[in-house]
């Protein structure tokens, strides 16, 4: 018998849970497990979808003829250096005003 778990075992470990987080602790610990478990099970099976997306990308690039050639990038055009742009962040009007010259 050992290593069974009874009605007894169940009830006993209940009374200790409920001790132990009390009566008011218990629904929301479990309304944040539910929360948790579903955001979990969002999150892989978006990992699968995604995983399959990839393999039908690479095999749909596999498949055509040529070379792949890649577009070229756009670089962001330099920001005026009249004082409104702090470390690459452009400042509101409020801050431009509040800013030392």
């Amino acid at each position: 018998m050992l290593g069974e778990l009874s009605p007894w075992h169940l009830l006993i470990l209940a009374a200790v849970v409920l001790v132990l987080f009390g009566a008011k602790k218990l629904p929301d610990s479990a309304r944040a497990l539910g929360r948790s478990m579903r955001i979990f099970k969002a999150e892989t099976s978006g990992l699968r979808d995604g995983e399959k997306a990839d393999d039908g990308q690479a095999q749909a690039a596999q498949s055509q003829s040529g070379p792949a050639q890649a577009a070229p990038q756009q670089l962001p055009a330099p920001a005026k250096d009249d004082g409104t742009v702090v470390d690459g962040v452009p400042l509101s009007e409020a801050q431009r005003s509040n800013q030392p010259r």
